[in-house]
């Protein structure tokens, strides 16, 4: 079975739709229903059935999926000691981290590296989900968990501060009555991280008016008084119409660790951001 095949088998499964599929991938509906068709007929059987819920696998199309996710990742290996290798710096270089983190903490980062290296070319991938590295869903990524899947170098780059803020009328009114004012938090997939706890042991008679995965987002409802936040300083002190609310206790800090496949050690762009953002990012906010 070709590659190309086996990774749109691979993609129709996991994402449940031909339609799904070929966004994904970035090729047309059709293609992706010729290809299946394809492996179907060297297969002798149908790998899919279409039930209400989408594209389900038969016993058929089961019964190759092990060895349809060990072809990926051979293939995959191949791609990222091929990248590694890489002599120029030169070529796209693909970078998961927060929205918020990208724009107030690496921009500049990424300024200096397209100055000094025009050729290459950063592409961030924003969002809170953890990308997975062995599947180069970035070749780099930024965040406040370690890593903990396997092949993957790490370290802690700097340890960020937070801060609590509010729009001037919502420190107004947690003067006068501070149960009366709201609390804008991480939405419940984060409802774990410590600046939650941290606002609610603080605030125990407010309400919860506001939550988000976006720090971004957050910082704006902040901003159009729903409520006090815990936001990163860069973020916080960077958005125009808060107010840092200085007290006797400053909410946690969380470490930032960078990591990327061990396969991309020696890829020259990936180095030449890690030492960029070395040199330009203090450690301790």
């Amino acid at each position: 079975m070709e590659w190309s095949d086996v990774r749109i088998f691979l993609s129709v499964l996991r994402s449940g739709s031909y339609g799904e599929a070929a966004r994904r991938l970035g090729v047309s509906h059709p293609t992706i229903g010729r290809r299946i068709k394809v492996l179907e007929e060297e297969a002798g059987q149908a790998l899919f059935r279409r039930t209400s819920d989408g594209l389900v696998l038969t016993d058929a199309g089961d019964g190759i999926v092990r060895a349809a996710e060990a072809m990926e990742q051979s293939a995959l290996s191949m791609e990222r000691r091929l990248l590694g290798n890489h002599e120029r710096l030169e070529g796209v270089l693909r970078i998961g981290c927060a929205e918020w983190f990208a724009s107030h903490v690496l921009a500049p980062v990424f300024t200096e590296l397209m100055s000094q290296h025009p050729g290459v070319v950063p592409e961030v991938i924003a969002g809170y989900r953890l990308s997975d590295l062995a599947r180069r869903d970035v070749d780099i990524a930024f965040r406040i968990v370690p890593f903990t899947e396997p092949d993957v170098v790490q370290r802690r780059l700097l340890t960020m501060r937070y801060g609590l803020y509010g729009s001037p009328a919502t420190v107004q009114r947690m003067a006068d009555d501070p149960a009366s004012v709201g609390l804008i938090f991480m939405n419940e997939a984060q409802s774990h991280f410590p600046d939650v706890a941290w606002l609610q042991e603080r605030f125990p008679e407010a309400r919860p008016t506001f939550s988000s995965t976006s720090r971004t987002v957050q910082s704006q409802m902040c901003v159009r008084g729903a409520g006090l936040a815990v936001l990163p300083r860069p973020l916080g002190d960077a958005t125009a119409g808060l107010l840092r609310i200085e007290g006797d206790e400053s909410p946690p800090s969380r470490d930032v660790w960078v990591g990327y496949h061990q396969d991309l050690k020696r890829m020259d762009r990936l180095r030449a951001l890690i030492e960029l953002a070395d040199a330009m990012l203090s450690t301790t906010d």
